[in-house]
């Protein structure tokens, strides 16, 4: 991964350290998740970009050959028969820069999270 000199301040920043096609890639995916999880907010953690919605939704990060997406443990096995052309691990996806990201998948995904994540939320509330 191409980490930048010091932690970036926001996702600007973070997507201007590639080079254009690598960019416009993590521009999509950055609507993508947006789009699909409107409500959510943009932060940067582990100096990466990530979007929270009743706690960490998910996170992106661009390397030399692929686009992680990282929607977690559960994001990938909940999908993992759409996730079979891809390289995967525990809570990661990779996306290989030579190809389109499956935005259907991804904001699937995103989508599934966000419901996940509010729905432990609203049981919080209800414990208390």
């Amino acid at each position: 991964m191409e980490i930048p000199a010091s932690t970036p301040k926001n996702i600007d920043e973070y997507i201007a350290t590639f080079p254009a096609t690598t960019q416009a890639l993590l521009e999509v995916l950055r609507a993508t998740i947006k789009s699909a999880a409107p409500d959510a907010v943009e932060v940067i953690s582990y100096q990466m970009p990530a979007f929270k919605l009743f706690g960490m939704l998910v996170y992106f990060a661009g390397y030399q050959h692929h686009i992680g997406f990282y929607p977690g443990a559960s994001g990938v096995v909940a999908f993992a028969e759409d996730l079979k052309d891809y390289k995967t691990s525990k809570g990661t996806v990779q996306f290989p820069l030579n190809n389109a990201l499956p935005i259907d998948l991804i904001t699937k995904i995103v989508q599934f999270r966000a419901t996940e994540n509010t729905q432990k939320a609203e049981g919080k509330k209800k414990k208390k």
